[in-house]
């Protein structure tokens, strides 16, 4: 199984899809980016000034950064969404949006925005979860529980990976050096490598990391057996960002506005365009069932099956 995603044809306009796109995925990538560029300007004013910082956090992060701590977490309760959204090392900001940039483009091949979103939000919910009550339940984490914080977009962004790895598990990716890889078989081994890396190093991250993947393998499971608890959901608007609901459209073959008939080459792009449509749906179908498609892709093979 493999994606039809085309990139961009050029790198300004490659830019301008990933912070300025008119989708969740760009919104998520954008707000990372502002609140890592505030954070570092807040930074370089308080080191400028003088202003000593604690516990190796910026002013700024100490107000967003999610305490272990259940004292300090419940004088700062926004942190638990605030902590997803944070980033102050510029190579961990980087790889987590390289990473969610690729997980969200394979993720919206299948589902939709709001899908993405809400896997977003409930997978840092849960690395939260996870994060705060292990500290507060394992010995190994007494000493250091007061001083312990979460940061970052990895949980989130490891529910979105786990979530299409479980939806899609036979979904091929071309990987360095090593070729052709299944999506299930990477998301083990992020899996893996969290576990095994607890007691080495940074154990509340990799702690939290498995909490958003353990809510994106449930959350993915349950929507292959067609019951969808975050369907509760369905009934909040959203601002109309969704590029999926402007996809797919009829095969039109009336005259143009202008009054003049189409000529055969206007009329060929037209349905070829149309067709193309049609056989990704139906690659979409053989893959994953008729239930993964979107309500724009049944109106099209719906309308499609009646013309012929």
């Amino acid at each position: 199984m493999q994606g039809y995603y085309q990139q961009p044809r050029n790198t300004n306009e490659f830019f301008k899809n990933i912070f300025l796109g008119k989708n969740v995925l760009s919104r998520l990538i954008l707000i990372n980016t502002v609140i890592f560029v505030l954070t570092a300007v807040v930074h370089l004013i308080t080191w400028l000034a003088g202003i000593p910082e604690s516990s190796g956090l910026t002013l700024l992060g100490r107000y967003l950064a999610l305490p272990s701590d259940l004292h300090q977490l419940v004088s700062t309760p926004w942190t638990i969404f605030t902590y997803m959204f944070l980033h102050e090392g510029f190579l961990h900001w980087l790889f987590n949006m390289i990473m969610l940039y690729f997980g969200g483009i394979l993720f919206t091949e299948y589902l939709s925005q709001r899908k993405l979103l809400m896997t977003y939000i409930f997978g840092g919910l849960a690395g939260a979860a996870f994060f705060v009550i292990a500290f507060n339940v394992f010995p190994a984490f007494a000493l250091v529980r007061q001083h312990s914080v979460a940061l970052g977009a990895s949980a989130s962004i490891l529910a979105i990976i786990v979530a299409i790895s479980t939806y899609v598990p036979d979904y091929t990716v071309h990987l360095f050096l090593l070729g052709k890889v299944k999506l299930k078989w990477i998301a083990v081994a992020f899996v893996l490598l969290d576990i095994l890396s607890i007691p080495q190093s940074n154990p509340g991250g990799h702690i939290a990391h498995l909490g958003g993947a353990l809510w994106g393998f449930v959350w993915a499971l349950s929507l292959r057996r067609g019951n969808d608890f975050l369907r509760i959901f369905d009934g909040i608007k959203m601002p109309e960002i969704d590029p999926k609901k402007r996809k797919y459209r009829k095969f039109d073959t009336s005259r143009p506005a202008s009054g003049h008939p189409m000529t055969d080459e206007e009329y060929n792009r037209k349905r070829a365009a149309s067709q193309s449509e049609i056989d990704k749906i139906l690659d979409k179908i053989s893959k994953s069932g008729y239930s993964s498609l979107t309500k724009a892709e049944k109106e099209l093979l719906f309308k499609s099956s009646n013309k012929s």
